[in-house]
């Protein structure tokens, strides 16, 4: 088994949170993993990206070239990260701040989450990044949405560990948005 990610948006939405969950989460399941942050030189607004490789061998690199899923949070990584995912791959982009017209990619499977309306839903818009990840955790199937629930006490700072029941339903509601749409298809 072998899965790499892009995961990319502006600061202050969670992005790295969302590549060091998924990092936690693997580990924990026993798999070898990679985490690689990229900030730009702006702390909040600026662009931020990572990759997570998780594998049941020890990995080589941590440098994604092409990935096989990219979670792209705004219009600017969907531009950027959009076009490089591989034509077998996945691509989950956040509708709620990047429009269809904006985005390009070679993926046969391209998926607009509504991030902030579903994190609405249950209860916090600010918590989009958690629906995100619960999104490409049930579509790329590399762990499942519990092994990232159960890792949520070492991944997020004591201090939030308040608002893990919240983290959890919006990671399920990701999940279960995936699921309600590929069931459409």
């Amino acid at each position: 088994m072998y899965f790499d990610c892009i995961i990319a948006g502006f600061g202050g939405q969670g992005v790295m949170l969302m590549g060091n969950m998924l990092a936690y989460a693997a580990m924990e399941a026993g798999k070898h993993v990679t985490y690689m942050p990229v900030y730009g030189v702006e702390m909040r607004g600026g662009t931020a990206n990572c990759t997570v490789v998780v594998s049941e061998r020890p990995v080589g690199s941590p440098i994604i070239h092409e990935p096989l899923t990219a979670a792209v949070m705004n219009r600017p990584s969907a531009e950027k990260f959009g076009p490089r995912v591989k034509k077998q791959g996945h691509l989950l982009v956040n509708s709620s701040l990047v429009e269809e017209e904006h985005v390009s990619s070679r993926a046969k499977n391209v998926t607009f989450v509504p991030t902030m309306e579903l994190a609405k839903e249950v209860g916090n818009p600010r918590l989009g990044n958690m629906v995100m990840l619960g999104a490409l955790v049930q579509v790329s199937k590399v762990l499942e949405v519990r092994d990232v629930i159960k890792a949520l006490p070492k991944a997020l700072d004591p201090r939030y560990h308040g608002m893990i029941p919240i983290n959890t339903d919006a990671l399920k509601r990701g999940a279960g948005f995936m699921l309600e749409t590929l069931g459409k298809k």
